[in-house]
């Protein structure tokens, strides 16, 4: 009975338009069908090299719980890790959206990384082939290195980022 995949990850947020803006506009997935729950929330199509796996984002009652409002805190994950292509362009998209973000190249490898929150507290690391990049190995400021286990966090930078990213109107 071996494992084939990985086949979703879910995630609650209180602000489901900053979310579905996060993921879309900077992080670059797209909108994918989603059944009507009952409950509001969005899908988002993660390519593969073998098809698509889905991020399901869910808000309303189920993602609010007992509290009323959505905990911050992803229990033991630490994180989700997508792999992308475009170091520099995803860096220009964290700065564009006012969002902070931390780098990494890992030691003895081609691998770089860069490391973001969503607006509902949940990090993802976008992993780089160094390979596919076509550019020169980035220098790392300390005051950007990514630390493991250091949240740099900033709940507030999120606040709005829906309108922020919306196209503007002709």
């Amino acid at each position: 009975m071996p494992i084939t995949g990985l086949l979703h990850v879910a995630i609650k947020t209180e602000d489901l338009d900053a979310t579905v803006a996060f993921y879309t506009q900077v992080i670059g997935l797209r909108l994918a069908p989603r059944p009507d729950f009952g409950f509001a929330g969005a899908w988002l199509a993660v390519p593969t090299p073998v098809g698509e796996a889905v991020m399901h984002i869910y808000a309303g009652g189920p993602a609010l719980g007992s509290e009323g409002r959505v905990r911050p805190e992803t229990g033991a994950i630490d994180h989700v890790s997508l792999t992308a292509v475009g170091w520099e362009s995803f860096r220009d998209r964290f700065a564009r959206a006012g969002l902070p973000w931390r780098e990494f190249l890992i030691p003895g490898t081609t691998y770089w990384q860069l490391f973001v929150y969503d607006p509902s507290g949940v990090q993802l690391e976008l992993t780089f082939d160094a390979q596919g990049e076509g550019i020169p190995a980035p220098e790392v400021p300390d005051a950007m290195r990514y630390r493991a286990g250091e949240s740099f966090f900033e709940p507030a930078r999120y606040a709005g980022l829906a309108q922020r990213l919306a196209p503007a109107s002709p």
